[in-house]
């Protein structure tokens, strides 16, 4: 064998082992670099304050609307006969939550992957629920003075809170509102969701 054969075949072994080392060098980095990225991930839930503020900012919603009508009377004895003042009144009820008393305290994070949400509880929105401008009146005998008819008024006013006002009505809201607010936190990002009322 020739001495110009004897290096080639060296330069050749050499530059095989160099190629083959680096093959198996970067087989290991891309192996490494894989589980790196697996050890980096974060499944835990984490709360900001620009998500609390988000929902603050929401204020009051609204998740069930109930449409009223009262009839209200009222007779007063007099000498030769009776007067009588009745009345129809209508109101518009509308029950939901006050998102702005939500705070840092109503949120917690239970097994590192369940955002659990306390809420206030489902309450009247707006005490204001009469429409006076469709208030007809039904049947007026004699002379009625406004305290009569600011009785009249805040007689309907307990009747339709009675009549609305209900166990089963707040609980329907509240039904509404889990779902709602979970859509809600679901498209901000949190995949397990768990709603909790006060």
């Amino acid at each position: 064998m020739t001495k110009k054969n004897s290096i080639s075949l060296r330069l050749i072994a050499i530059v095989s082992a160099i190629v083959t080392t680096l093959v198996a060098v970067a087989v290991i980095l891309s192996k490494c670099e894989g589980t790196a990225i697996v050890a980096e991930k974060n499944e835990t839930v984490k709360v900001t304050p620009a998500v609390v503020s988000s929902i603050q900012s929401i204020g009051q919603w609204e998740f069930l609307t109930i449409n009223d009508e009262e009839y209200v009377d009222t007779i007063r004895k007099g000498f030769f006969s009776d007067d009588g003042l009745a009345r129809i009144y209508y109101g518009t009820l509308r029950i939901g939550i006050n998102l702005d008393q939500v705070s840092d305290h109503s949120f917690r994070i239970e097994h590192d992957s369940i955002l659990v949400v306390t809420l206030p509880k489902a309450c009247l929105l707006d005490r204001q629920f009469i429409d006076e401008a469709r208030t007809r009146p039904f049947y007026e005998q004699g002379k009625w003075g406004s305290d009569a008819r600011d009785a009249l008024f805040r007689c309907a006013e307990k009747k339709m809170l009675s009549r609305c006002l209900t166990p089963s009505n707040l609980q329907r809201a509240e039904g509404n509102a889990r779902k709602e607010v979970s859509h809600l936190l679901h498209l901000m990002g949190y995949k397990n969701v768990r709603i909790l009322f006060e």
